[in-house]
C-alpha cells in the first residue's frame, strides 16, 4: 500500500511551509555536543534533519517515502539522505552517537524499530524521541474543530507514549522525559500555509473531496475572522524523551 507521504505536494509543504518547531524542542533535550554522527529516523522533507546541525558534525536523514526528499538539498544542504525503513536501518552497528525520531515511530512496527535504533546507536549514545501536536490556541479552538471535521486525519498513525515504550526488550532505558510547549506568533498567511501543508488536507485533495484551490479558499475564508486583529500566538504542545542503552 502506498504511503500517505508519497506526495510531491506534501513534500513541498513540509519543506517550506512548516514553522520552526523542531529547533525549539531539541533545545529542551539538553544534548551534549557535538556528536560525530547523528541519524534522523523518518526525516520527512528534512526539516528535522536540518535542526540537528548544531548537535552533530555529520547528519544522515532516513525516510521511507522517496517523494518526501525532493527538496532535501535546499532544506538541509549539508546532510546526507537515505531512503529506508526504521525497521531495517541500512547501517552497521554502533554507527551513530545520536539518533532522533520526530513523530515518525508512530507509523512503524515499534519493537522492530527500537531494536534497530539500539543496534546502530553507540554504547554511550543517546536516542532522542520527540513529537508535537498541531498548532492551535484558544482563539483557534472552534476553527480547528471545524477544520478537523472538514479534513479528517489520515490513517496509519498510532499513539505513542515514551513512558510505556517496550525499551527493555530493545536493551534501552528512559533517561528523561519533558513536556514542552512552543509558542510562535503567526500571521494569517503563515498559518494558512502551515495548515494547508498537512497530510489530512493532501489526502482530501488526492481522494477528490476537493481540489487545492477549494481547500485554500475554505481555510482562508474561515481563518480570516480569527486573524482580524493581526498575528495570533500559536501553541505547539509536545514532548522530548532521552533514551540510552540500558547499561549506558
Amino acid at each position: 500500500m502506498p504511503s500517505v507521504y508519497d506526495s510531491a505536494r506534501l513534500a513541498a509543504g513540509y519543506a517550506f511551509d512548516r514553522p520552526p518547531v523542531h529547533e525549539r524542542i531539541l533545545r529542551a533535550a539538553r544534548l551534549d555536543g557535538p556528536a560525530d554522527r547523528a541519524l534522523d529516523v523518518g526525516c520527512g522533507a528534512g526539516r528535522s534533519t536540518a535542526a540537528l546541525a548544531p548537535y552533530a558534525r555529520r547528519v544522515v536523514g532516513l525516510e521511507p517515502a522517496p517523494a518526501m526528499l525532493a527538496h532535501r538539498r535546499t532544506v538541509a544542504p549539508d546532510a546526507s539522505f537515505v531512503v529506508g525503513a526504521a525497521e531495517r536501518l541500512p547501517f552497521a552497528g554502533g554507527t551513530f552517537e545520536l539518533v532522533t525520531a520526530a513523530g515518525s515511530l508512530n507509523y512503524t512496527d515499534l519493537p522492530l524499530a527500537l531494536a534497530e535504533i539500539a543496534r546502530v546507536l553507540t554504547g554511550d549514545g543517546r536516542f532522542v524521541l520527540y513529537d508535537f501536536s498541531s498548532g492551535r490556541s484558544a482563539a483557534l479552538a472552534d476553527w480547528f474543530a471545524a477544520f478537523e471535521q472538514r479534513f479528517p486525519s489520515s490513517a496509519g498513525w498510532k499513539p505513542l507514549s515514551p513512558r510505556t515504550l517496550p525499551l527493555p526488550a530493545a536493551g534501552m532505558r528512559l533517561l528523561g522525559h519533558d513536556d514542552v510547549e512552543t509558542h510562535l506568533p503567526m500571521s494569517l498567511d503563515a498559518y494558512l500555509r502551515y495548515v494547508l501543508s498537512g497530510s489530512n488536507v493532501d489526502s482530501a485533495i488526492r481522494r477528490g473531496d476537493c481540489d487545492a484551490a477549494e481547500a485554500e479558499d475554505w481555510c482562508r475564508r474561515t481563518l480570516t475572522p480569527v486573524f482580524a486583529h493581526g498575528d495570533v500566538t500559536v501553541v505547539f504542545p509536545g514532548y522530548v524523551a532521552t533514551i540510552s542503552h540500558a547499561a549506558g
